[in-house]
């Protein structure tokens, strides 16, 4: 297994940040494999997948160095630095674009795992991979980034809201699978028998990103480090259950889509990146469900978390169940 040995200061002083960049690379990494993991991906797929086969398929060249870039087992450094926080997309792409192009081949035989085919023994590598990751950011990212940006935030708070109740070691154990704390200052990154580093004095974050099943180490000589894990599953796929007509009919849609998204506790600003409503609608919302009986609330830590009763969850599951059985009054072609 490949683990992390953190120094006492450097895992303090560690933070949770967000990189419009490594969700542009997750994303490119997602076209790459073209595998969903829930219905969310399946859509994102459908809709931006056959340009990007089309784009490479008009760039040989490139197809063959994302092919050789991203392996098995590695993907190449040069391809996804170590985020910075606050970074915009232009000028973290800006480093991809600027690494030495020697470098990046030898970057190649490392995620291939021998050596790298005559067809990318040339100097315009970085550029072609800079080029590939702004298109992916321009066309298939920047569109959603809004959203996305509101689901990430709410993955930082809870994960935040973890290492105040129980420490790093709670919050690290279930950031991705392969990712577990294992005492004495040892972090396990992945799965993969790989030396040891140690990271005292160092710079390290842990960056979210939308995609899941998907995730990466990187890290900058000695003195940055970065661990890239996939967000909460809870918020991975915002559109991934549909609110019944005959409950959005009883309770209005948008307080039927915070009722339905309440199968798992979720806290406010969660359900904001989830549902789309502004803070104040969903904390509107929010008080209703409680005075009804159908939400509850407990605090955890800093935060406050809240989920259905028995009373919202048969509430939620009868309306479902109508709706799949054709006695709603949406599948008699009724309005509401």
């Amino acid at each position: 297994m490949g683990w992390w040995q953190i120094s006492a200061d450097t895992l303090a002083g560690s933070r949770f940040v967000i990189s419009p960049f490594a969700e542009a690379f997750a994303s490119l990494r997602l076209l790459h494999a073209a595998d969903a993991a829930h219905p969310g991906e399946r859509r994102w797929l459908d809709a931006h997948l056959p340009a990007y086969r089309r784009r490479l398929a008009r760039d040989p060249v490139t197809a063959q160095l994302i092919r050789a870039g991203i392996g098995r087992e590695w993907t190449a450094d040069f391809l996804s630095p170590a985020p910075l926080d606050g970074e915009p997309f232009e000028q973290e792409v800006a480093r991809v674009r600027a690494a030495d192009p020697a470098a990046a081949r030898a970057d190649l035989t490392v995620s291939l795992r021998g050596p790298v085919p005559e067809v990318l023994h040339r100097d315009d590598l970085p550029e072609r991979a800079a080029d590939l990751l702004t298109y992916v950011w321009t066309t298939a990212v920047r569109p959603y980034w809004p959203q996305r940006r509101h689901i990430l935030e709410a993955d930082v708070v809870a994960r935040t809201a973890q290492v105040s109740r129980g420490g790093w070691a709670s919050a690290l154990d279930t950031l991705r699978p392969g990712t577990q704390w294992l005492g004495e200052n040892r972090l396990q990154v992945n799965a993969h028998e790989y030396p040891p580093r140690e990271l005292s004095g160092a710079e390290l974050v842990f960056v979210p990103i939308t995609t899941q099943r998907i995730g990466w180490v990187a890290w900058e000589g000695t003195d940055r480090y970065a661990l890239v894990y996939p967000c909460a599953g809870a918020l991975a796929d915002p559109g991934g259950r549909p609110v019944p007509a005959s409950l959005g009919a009883l309770l209005g849609t948008a307080r039927a889509g915070v009722l339905v998204r309440l199968g798992s506790p979720l806290s406010t600003s969660q359900l904001v990146a989830v549902t789309g409503q502004g803070l104040g609608s969903v904390g509107r919302h929010l008080r209703v469900l409680l005075d009804a009986g159908l939400v509850e609330r407990r605090r955890a830590g800093r935060s406050v978390l809240y989920s259905r009763t028995a009373a919202g969850h048969v509430l939620v599951e009868a309306t479902e169940a109508r709706t799949r059985a054709g006695t709603g009054p949406e599948s008699a072609g009724a309005r509401v």
